[in-house]
């Protein structure tokens, strides 16, 4: 009876230790002041495919795939599409 309990706990131990979080990205809250420097761009992506964020034209961080310019609330995001892009564009 106790190996079965131990070997309950190690298994749910181990699955929890291997479970993927979603990851926690800090949006900003503001709009930058008209004195910035960003272009309006239209991009290709109404939403961040990451965290599914509104795009915004005077986003910062943006990537161009296949002749598209996307945005990007953040550079955590902008780094998860560079690392499969296909996965995440609009087809």
């Amino acid at each position: 009876m106790k190996s079965k309990i131990f070997l309950t706990a190690l298994l749910s131990v181990s699955l929890l230790a291997c479970a993927q979080e979603t990851p926690k990205v800090k949006h900003k809250k503001t709009t930058p002041s008209s004195k910035s420097n960003a272009k309006n761009v239209k991009f290709a992506n109404a939403e961040d495919p990451i965290c599914h964020m509104k795009t915004e034209p005077d986003m910062k961080d943006t990537a161009v795939y296949k002749n598209k310019t996307y945005g990007f609330c953040s550079t955590y995001c902008k780094d998860e599409f560079k690392k499969n892009p296909e996965k995440y564009a609009q087809k």
